[in-house]
């Protein structure tokens, strides 16, 4: 919790004012038990009627005080604590939004939004009120004590025994319930898991017939997280009634103490009153600071678990700015690269060598599993080589500043990842400056422009988050769109063109032509048609480039490439494709 009070710094007046109302409230409020003895003692007793309404009116102003003093700081803790929440949410949202795919893949997506939105709501709390009852507490302990010492201290012991009693409930309720909030936030992270899990996945659970499965699954934890809770709920409940009678217990101490002076001397009726009050302030006081001490410890770990990805140093780190002068001519050239993930003992990519030039189309294939999105990932860095080196414009990418680099790549994932708002906004996504025109040209080439003129809306028609409101054609050929409308120096295709039929797979690749002679065009396909004119295609089997050159070419020379291209056409086809290579 300490380290995430760093984040109070630019509201350190807004609690200086908060300790000042918190001090008129303690001192006002203080004023009230000794001004009723007084009632008593010299109102009451003397029969003096004046004395009684001037003291009373007084009571009264000082109860205004001290209300207004409360209200005060109840606001004040209410904005700091509001305030610290969002700035905590917002530099974990910047922290996980930069942090590299190999860091966001040791946790899962369901822990870092509930560190986001439930971790955070619950350090609010905690904030809100230590400013508030943290401060008020020790305040009201510390002055109660002195006020009851001054008034009765021949009866101060009772005050000792009530401390003694209330902390030794405190330690024993933090000892049964601090092991299993830990437990407690893992649960509660799996259930979201499992939720989120089964909302993305709803079609393939349904397609499978696995609705009990998945629902046995998320009961058994759900009833897991339900025995913890009623546990902790059990646990922490002792606590009010073990107070109450802590605190009436006391009561009844403080009236029979007080009665059997009373005989001796009937004046000190209204010392014993102040000092009952005071005794409740007193032990109000622990009430509060013992309800504190329970829910920090679960505060501590919500804390914990946001300072561990606040402190994360991401494994790919970037330059300030770009070192040395890109050239003119977009290129892309691998020399004896490797990468293996992290953890792993085999490497994924083998000594991969090849150069991509402007105005060329380089294609790579290969079986499922030989590394061609691993390949394609290491471009714009999402992951980092183990060795080797990639250059883009003849400068190591390990040289570039962020922006730099990414203002050089256009990537269409594997799968068309649409976000929520309008076909236009999708497409301006990484050009947010470009025109209605530069959108429908983008639009266009991709040969989405036909089916988002019959949208209602057209280019400001409604997209739904993930883009479930569409079909996964016209997903992908807007995923196009978005790519093409930044402009890029490299084009990226992650096996983009998967979900469209040949026709328009065809249309699409010729309205590219024009725009591609200036850039470098990676181009990752399962379909041999999709590659077939490529001006070099990289063949890659398990991690290692087995084949490199033209589609004739390899039918030619390399195994690998021609089993693929056999395993895709009829026996005819492969039978001409092979007499054509060999003429």
């Amino acid at each position: 919790m300490l380290k995430l009070f760093r984040f109070l710094k630019p509201y350190w007046w807004q609690v200086l004012i908060l300790l000042f109302a918190v001090g008129g409230e303690v001192l006002g409020t203080l004023q009230l038990p000794a001004l009723m003895a007084d009632i008593i003692n010299k109102g009451i007793v003397a029969e003096d009627t004046g004395y009684i309404w001037q003291t009373g009116l007084l009571m009264v102003g000082i109860a205004l005080v001290s209300a207004a003093c409360a209200l005060v700081s109840s606001y004040f803790s209410a904005r700091v604590g509001a305030n610290l929440a969002r700035d905590i949410r917002a530099e974990l949202y910047t922290k996980v939004t930069y942090l590299n795919m190999s860091d966001v893949k040791d946790y899962s997506t369901a822990s870092l939004i509930n560190r986001t939105t439930n971790d955070v709501n619950q350090v609010q709390e905690v904030t809100m009120m230590m400013l508030s009852v943290m401060l008020l507490a020790p305040m009201f302990c510390i002055f109660s004590l002195i006020m009851a010492i001054r008034t009765a201290p021949d009866m101060t012991w009772i005050i000792a025994v009530g401390i003694v009693a209330i902390l030794t409930s405190v330690i024993i309720i933090m000892a049964l319930v601090m092991p299993k909030f830990k437990i407690y936030q893992k649960l509660v992270d799996k259930i979201t898991l499992i939720t989120r899990e089964n909302l993305t996945g709803l079609r393939v659970i349904r397609a499978f017939n696995n609705e009990n499965l998945e629902k046995d699954k998320f009961e058994k934890t759900n009833n897991e997280l339900t025995k913890l809770s009623i546990y902790l709920d059990k646990i922490l409940k002792l606590q009010g009634p073990l107070i109450n009678v802590i605190f009436n217990g006391l009561t009844l101490l403080c009236t029979y103490i007080g009665i059997t002076l009373l005989n001796k001397d009937f004046s000190y009726l209204g010392d014993m009153s102040a000092f009952a009050q005071y005794v409740s302030f007193v032990m109000m006081s622990f009430l509060m600071m013992s309800i504190m001490f329970v829910m920090i410890p679960r505060a501590n770990v919500c804390a914990g678990r946001i300072n561990e990805i606040l402190k994360i140093k991401p494994k790919i780190q970037w330059k300030a700015e770009t070192k040395g002068v890109p050239d003119k001519f977009a290129s892309v050239e691998f020399r004896k690269v490797d990468f293996r993930y992290p953890g792993a003992e085999e490497k994924v990519l083998d000594d991969i060598s090849f150069t991509a030039k402007a105005g060329e189309s380089t294609a790579i294939i290969g079986s499922t599993g030989s590394g061609k999105s691993t390949l394609i990932n290491l471009v714009p860095r999402f992951y980092e080589a183990t060795s080797g080196q990639i250059l883009i414009n003849n400068i190591d990418i390990k040289d570039y500043q962020k922006d730099d680099l990414m203002r050089r790549i256009g990537l269409v994932p594997q799968r068309g990842l649409l976000f929520a708002g309008t076909v236009k906004s999708n497409i301006m996504f990484g050009a947010p400056s470009a025109t209605l025109d530069q959108v429908k040209k983008a639009a266009e080439i991709a040969q989405a422009s036909k089916f988002i003129e019959k949208l209602p809306g057209e280019y400001n028609a409604h997209i739904a988050q993930g883009g479930t409101n569409v079909s996964g054609g016209q997903k992908q050929r807007l995923s196009i769109a978005r790519a093409i409308c930044k402009n890029p120096d490299i084009f990226i295709f992650d096996d983009s063109f998967s979900a469209l039929d040949m026709k328009t797979d065809a249309m699409l690749r010729e309205a590219l032509r024009p725009i591609i002679r200036d850039m470098v065009v990676l181009v990752v396909a399962q379909r041999v048609s999709t590659i077939k004119n490529a001006d070099q295609i990289i063949v890659l089997n398990e991690g290692k480039i087995v084949g490199k050159g033209s589609h004739m070419s390899l039918l030619k020379k390399c195994n690998v490439y021609r089993d693929i291209v056999k395993s895709q056409l009829s026996d005819k086809e492969f039978k001409k494709e092979m007499e054509a290579a060999n003429a």
